[in-house]
């Protein structure tokens, strides 16, 4: 089975956003993931949605043998187990959570479903944390 190279973009602005971004990482390594870079720690305001509470936000490029799908499955058990409440795709908007995983990008595939559109396209082309975070990753 292949390895799939991953751009991920991880975000939290509930308790300890670096804590919470780190064990969202170690999680995904735990699960047979390759971390193979992560970016500094950004600090942003919330975006689409309005709240007193700053985000920390980093980037990661991960190795895979997971599919997208699976990926995605994964990585909705992840910000469960952690305690995200709120899933934007479901509520159809944007809330304070405690940790949100993001797929990028997936060995540059372009790829449509009802849960995922690869590549991401806000953050690629839309969010200036995310373009700012992903400089140096895409």
């Amino acid at each position: 089975m292949s390895q799939h190279k991953v751009v991920l973009l991880l975000g939290s602005n509930l308790g300890d956003q670096k804590k919470n971004l780190e064990t969202a990482l170690e999680k995904i390594k735990d699960a047979g993931n390759e971390i193979i870079s992560v970016s500094e720690f950004l600090i942003s305001d919330p975006v689409e949605f309005e709240s007193s509470n700053i985000f920390c936000n980093i980037a990661a490029i991960i190795l895979t043998k997971l599919s997208p799908i699976q990926l995605l499955d994964l990585i909705k058990v992840i910000e469960k187990e952690m305690g995200r409440i709120n899933d934007s795709a479901v509520t159809e908007g944007y809330t304070d959570r405690i940790i949100d995983i993001d797929i990028v990008k997936f060995n540059g595939i372009k790829f449509i479903s009802k849960r995922l559109e690869l590549p991401h396209q806000k953050h690629l082309f839309e969010r200036e944390f995310s373009r700012i975070l992903l400089k140096d990753f895409i």
